[in-house]
């Protein structure tokens, strides 16, 4: 949902009128037309007094001499005729002017839309800071270091988990101050909206790093094996193997997908895989029970509250897409959840809110943007709030929403497709702002 990919239709995914030309106003001879008359009796140009009241003597004089009107009329020998105003090269001016600060202007938009970022942050014209002050930090968040992780690795992490203002302001600490720290393998408890230097000084401290098994809410099995087989000294493979038969666990399902139970978890190496793999599930199934689910709808609920965990971030959000997921059921309409089709298609990792095309259109059971329903099964594993969320949605009559600024998570909810699509664009402008940001594609 976020339905808030570029084009969603039902999918939880405007013209300019010409005006009438004015003709021109033709400005040939309106100077003239407007030009005072000259003073009869003004001075001439050399100081010579101008015709008289007598002239007409004068006229009558050089008529007995043989003059002819024509002549009196003639500029005399030595003055130069009054030239005509050429209008014709000043508007050539003025149009080739015009052209040039209107190209200049285009050419600015482009670039700056082009190379904004880069530009901006080469002169520090970027208004948008990168880092976050110090102070701002708040709350907790968890991120997983893996082994063989690079600093660039590390900073999409911190990023992704909202520790960090941008995704690479870590890494760019790092390569300016030739840093090349090494990170133990495991997870790591920070806060979130913290400066880079501040990040970077916390995962040097042990206390940081957190004992045994942990791993956020959110996360998918194939992310959850790799901590588990970090932390038990064992290999990965030894891990997914454990996991395949959900029957091992007493769970009547597909898959152990949704049955793990995010959290921190105390083990050291030696303990049995298997192990902390019932405790996991057991955990969920405590959960579940305490929200009032009977057993033969736990799957269910978990596949709800799965979905929510990978589309809300706020809270009240995580009972608001609750509703939207229950109305939109409840009309038998397609759910059209991004989160599942990109689950289903191998790509939910690539921290994308947009589906590729490939994602929308694959046949496969996860994907609700092709089948009626919910998924087959869960996405991910969810927490205590995202099952109570399912159990319990707001109020409400929305039918779509999406995330229209991924930095802080703002969503937009709404009961009709138009009303969604303006929020689409909204979604749309904030990544064409912001077109370094992850998740815009």
């Amino acid at each position: 949902m976020r339905d808030q990919k570029p084009a969603p239709a039902e999918s939880t995914h405007p013209r300019t009128v010409p005006t009438a030309a004015t003709p021109a106003r033709e400005a040939s001879g309106s100077a003239a037309q407007f030009a005072p008359p000259s003073s009869a009796g003004a001075p001439a140009p050399g100081g010579d007094a101008g015709p008289s009241n007598d002239s007409v003597h004068s006229y009558a004089a050089a008529a007995a001499s043989g003059s002819t009107l024509e002549s009196l009329l003639t500029p005399a020998e030595g003055t130069a005729a009054r030239p005509k105003k050429r209008r014709g090269g000043a508007i050539a001016i003025i149009v080739i002017i015009v052209a040039l600060i209107v190209a200049l202007v285009l050419g600015g938009m482009w670039a700056a839309k082009t190379y904004g970022g880069p530009i901006g942050e080469l002169l520090g014209w970027n208004s948008e800071p990168t880092d976050y002050e110090s102070g701002q930090a708040t709350g907790e968040a968890v991120i997983m270091i893996q082994q063989g992780d690079t600093g660039w690795e590390v900073s999409q992490a911190l990023y992704e988990a909202d520790v960090t203002r941008t995704e690479s302001v870590f890494y760019d600490m790092l390569v300016d101050a030739q840093q090349n720290p090494e990170f133990r393998p495991g997870m790591y408890e920070l806060q979130r909206m913290m400066t880079a230097s501040a990040a970077l000084e916390r995962l040097e401290d042990p206390e940081a790093r957190l004992p045994g098994v942990a791993f956020p809410e959110g996360y998918a099995n194939d992310q959850i094996a790799p901590v588990i087989a970090t932390a038990l000294e064992v290999p990965e493979g030894e891990v997914v193997a454990a996991l395949e038969d959900p029957s091992d666990y007493g769970v009547d399902a597909d898959s152990l997908e949704g049955w793990l139970f995010p959290g921190t978890y105390e083990y050291t190496p030696g303990t049995e895989v298997t192990t902390v793999i019932q405790d996991l599930v057991d955990r969920t199934r405590s959960t579940l029970e305490d929200a009032g689910v009977p057993e033969d709808r736990m799957q269910r609920v978990l596949t709800i509250a799965s979905i929510l965990e990978r589309e809300a971030r706020a809270e009240e959000d995580f009972y608001r897409v609750s509703r939207v997921i229950q109305n939109r059921l409840d009309d038998d309409m397609r759910l059209q959840m991004d989160s599942t089709a990109q689950y289903g298609y191998g790509e939910m990792h690539d921290g994308d809110v947009f589906s590729s095309a490939e994602a929308l259109e694959d046949d496969n059971a996860w994907n609700t943007y092709a089948h009626t329903g919910l998924p087959v099964g869960p996405i991910s594993n969810p927490g205590a709030l995202a099952i109570d969320a399912a159990v319990n949605p707001t109020d409400g009559n929305w039918l779509y929403f999406v995330t229209v600024n991924l930095s802080s998570g703002e969503t937009r909810f709404a009961s009709t497709l138009a009303e969604h699509e303006e929020y689409v664009a909204e979604l749309q402008q904030w990544c064409a702002d912001n077109p370094d940001e992850t998740g815009c594609g």
